[in-house]
């Protein structure tokens, strides 16, 4: 299937074709996850329309891809990272957070650098941890994969209308980016909680993403 589709997006040479790019999804997902994956790419265009324009068509185009081994095997998750030279701590797998470290480097070798270049390889590679010293870029796929509208949890639904009232209010861009911050800040906090009271392990990503836009009261100054 990589081979495959990688040879028939050089056959086409299509760049950002959405019907053409969420077929080649489509045909990795199962009918649930393909139905958030759009609402994710969705998501993540008008998020880019709000702060950064410019991208939001790459940014739709990451989200559509965000997912895409997500549906993969353990097993073959784990043979991808030994593929990749991916380094895994075999006592502390932890199954759900691999698909975003695979799903970048498979959407890359499937689909080329050019299209898969750094901006999108990090929003991928980011979307389910968050990171320290996160880029607007990478914010904005992790914040559309948690409040796409199909998310119906009840932290999911809390989140966006959170961000959406809030930004409804706003008179000036530094405001949203507040907003944003904030928004991430909150999302950090509803992960972390929700991973305590199920006793389950917290990435250090994650913690240091909170952190991060916590104590970093200007974080989207200079815009990536």
């Amino acid at each position: 299937m990589l081979k495959s589709i990688g040879y028939m997006l050089k056959d086409k040479n299509m760049k950002y074709d959405f019907d053409f790019f969420a077929s080649a999804v489509k045909s990795l997902e199962c009918e649930k996850r393909y139905k958030h994956t759009l609402g994710v790419a969705k998501e993540a265009y008008e998020l880019g329309m709000i702060f950064m324009p410019e991208l939001a068509e790459k940014l739709g185009f990451a989200g559509l891809l965000h997912d895409i081994t997500k549906d993969f095997t353990l097993e073959a998750q784990i043979k991808l990272c030994n593929e990749y030279g991916i380094k895994l701590d075999m006592d502390n797998i932890v199954p759900k957070l691999l698909h975003a470290k695979t799903g970048c480097e498979y959407a890359r070798r499937c689909f080329g650098k050019d299209l898969i270049d750094d901006l999108v390889y990090s929003g991928i590679y980011y979307h389910t941890t968050g990171r320290h010293g996160m880029t607007l870029f990478e914010a904005i796929i992790y914040l559309a994969d948690y409040i796409e509208v199909g998310r119906t949890f009840e932290d999911c639904v809390a989140l966006r209308k959170y961000f959406y009232d809030s930004i409804a209010v706003c008179n000036s861009f530094e405001e949203k980016l507040e907003v944003l911050r904030k928004t991430m800040v909150m999302s950090f906090d509803l992960t972390i909680k929700n991973l305590i009271e199920e006793s389950k392990q917290i990435d250090s990503d994650t913690v240091e993403a909170r952190n991060y836009f916590l104590i970093n009261k200007n974080v989207f100054n200079k815009v990536s």
